[in-house]
């Protein structure tokens, strides 16, 4: 059984299953999630595990200077798709 990571202002950590998905992704939206979760040494998963937790929260999943790097990311990355692009895009 694999060790809980506890610390003094989390609760113990919650057991999961996991399971494999394929997604279709906006190329250049993935480059820069993929570059975040390395910059921030996570998992693709679960970099998108804690958005969405967020999400579902109504929470802002990052701090601020998370987002400066989210905003150098997007430039190297050249995207340009906004929140308000959401649900519009075709290929």
């Amino acid at each position: 059984m694999p060790s809980v990571k506890k610390s003094a202002t989390h609760s113990p950590t919650h057991q999961v299953e996991r399971i494999q998905t394929g997604v279709r992704l906006e190329k250049r939206l993935l480059k820069v999630l993929k570059g975040l979760a390395e910059s921030l040494d996570l998992s693709l998963g679960d970099l998108l595990e804690g958005i969405a937790l967020h999400a579902l929260e109504n929470k802002p999943p990052f701090s601020a200077a998370t987002l400066k790097k989210v905003t150098d990311l997007k430039r190297i990355y050249d995207l340009d798709l906004t929140a308000a692009d959401s649900h519009k895009l075709r290929e």
